[in-house]
């Protein structure tokens, strides 16, 4: 791993819904063009955690957030575009979301929001992110259908080449296979191992195998705390530095 500066810089992160608080002053770095896996049980604070770090949590109300996020050094809170950071964290969400327009639409969605309107100009990016999210031999000869007619798995990865289509320099992934079968899983998965020659990546998957097989590093998130971190292949070693570590990978607990 390069030692370079890290991608994403998180010192003391606190989340509180109301009086709540579900993320207690977490802290970790991101590197460049890693895939960090985020694993841990249900309302452990995973999908919170990545909602601070595009700053989709604004939208929720009585969500506090405390402490500092850094990408490229660059503190998120205190952004003059925050929709600029929005574009450089791509986000996917657990359930498809594929938007009531065709399938060429909704890749294009984004990059026409920024101004790119020439369909010179679209074509060659909506082939690409359909390319890229292993889409693209499966739907070329269709693309004025709607998206919401694709099955599940093409519109998981309808969703992720819309999330490419503004070329994130981040890509934040929350159970995306939560809804799909495990063949288009895995096809998915041999997109995310190329995409990471491309982009960093934020991994959180309720399937450890998953963490196992992806990730450079895992972070094991419980409870808003982060309990162990470290080489993926440490975290699922028999001398794992904390024995709630291996027994949630070993599935004692979870």
């Amino acid at each position: 791993m390069s030692e370079a500066a890290p991608k994403i810089e998180v010192e003391d992160l606190r989340l509180a819904y109301g009086t709540k608080e579900v993320i207690h002053g977490i802290t970790f770095d991101v590197h460049h063009n890693e895939i960090l896996a985020v694993i841990g049980p249900a309302q452990s604070g995973k999908t919170s955690m990545l909602r601070c770090l595009n700053r989709t949590i604004d939208f929720v109300a009585q969500a506090t957030v405390r402490g500092t996020i850094r990408v490229d050094g660059e503190d998120i809170r205190r952004v003059r575009d925050v929709f600029a950071l929005r574009r450089k964290i791509g986000m996917v969400a657990p359930l498809p979301v594929g938007l009531p327009i065709t399938i060429y639409d909704n890749v294009a969605f984004a990059p026409r929001s920024a101004g790119r309107t020439r369909k010179a100009d679209l074509d060659p990016i909506v082939e690409r992110c359909l390319r890229q999210a292993a889409l693209w031999d499966e739907v070329k000869d269709r693309l004025g259908s709607l998206g919401t007619a694709l099955s599940g798995g093409q519109q998981q990865r309808l969703t992720i080449a819309r999330a490419l289509s503004h070329q994130p320099e981040i890509l934040c992934l929350d159970e995306f296979s939560i809804a799909i079968d495990p063949v288009t899983t895995m096809r998915i998965e041999d997109v995310l191992k190329e995409l990471r020659e491309e982009m960093t990546i934020l991994l959180v998957t309720n399937l450890t195998q998953q963490a196992r097989r992806l990730a450079n590093r895992t972070m094991f998130l419980w409870n808003g705390e982060i309990v162990e971190l470290d080489d993926t292949d440490a975290i699922f070693s028999a001398e794992t530095k904390d024995p709630r570590t291996r027994d949630y990978v070993r599935g004692v607990f979870g």
